[in-house]
């Protein structure tokens, strides 16, 4: 599970340094925020494999991130487990109404926790994590790995993120702003522009391999992936 990365949310400095640190030791790659604002940023540059929200955050409830997680198409997927000293039932039900797909209540044990992890983990790697192959291009979703025969193409995690998105959709043009949307996410507000810049990224990532014209500009319209 050493490529799995998680982001935990928690605004209790000293409990979210302690699950950090037993993740890592665990193999995880760890990323922390101690807040829905950051957590967001955080999510929109590089999307976690799993999300690890604490209930009471400073400026949201991990209610509401996770409701704003499942209204976007990029995060509707993302795997949630929410974290919280609320251990009556009527909470739990709210928290998965909410859009969690589990809950563990503090105190929990290192060992709880990462079997519950490493369950939805496996739960969520179903048909739509299946490697993706188009022409001389596979993208393998479980390992984040992108190759052209042998040789791994090095891809940072936007322009994975966005690889992943045109290659899923074949054929399909997209304008700059519903790649926003579907890619960055519908609430994150950046400038159209901005993919512009990780269109040419990617596509400088592909040349050395020879499959840079798989991602075409449809003139007005957008861009589309295309191996024609």
């Amino acid at each position: 599970m050493s490529s799995r990365n998680i982001l935990v949310v928690e605004d209790d400095v000293a409990i979210r340094q302690m699950i950090a640190f037993n993740l890592s030791r665990a193999g995880f790659e760890v990323a922390e925020a101690g807040d829905c604002a950051t957590a967001r940023n955080l999510i929109a540059d590089a999307c976690p494999d799993l999300v690890l929200v604490d209930w009471m955050l400073p400026d949201l409830s991990g209610i509401e991130l996770t409701r704003a997680l499942r209204r976007e198409d990029a995060t509707r997927q993302l795997p949630v487990i929410m974290l919280t000293a609320r251990a009556e039932e009527r909470d739990k039900v709210t928290g998965l109404d909410g859009g969690a797909d589990d809950y563990v209540t503090k105190p929990f044990s290192t060992r709880e926790l990462l079997s519950r992890i490493n369950a939805l983990l496996r739960r969520s790697t179903s048909s739509d994590e299946e490697p993706i192959k188009a022409g001389e291009l596979q993208l393998d979703p479980v390992s984040h790995r992108v190759t052209v025969g042998e040789a791994e193409i090095s891809l940072g995690p936007t322009e994975y993120r966005l690889l992943k998105f045109l290659m899923a959709n074949q054929e399909r043009v997209y304008s700059r702003g519903q790649l926003l949307d579907f890619v960055w996410g519908q609430n994150v507000y950046v400038e159209e522009r901005t993919v512009d810049v990780h269109v040419r990224r990617l596509r400088k990532a592909l040349e050395g391999p020879g499959v840079a014209s798989y991602i075409q500009t449809v003139r007005g319209a957008g861009y589309r992936f295309s191996t024609r």
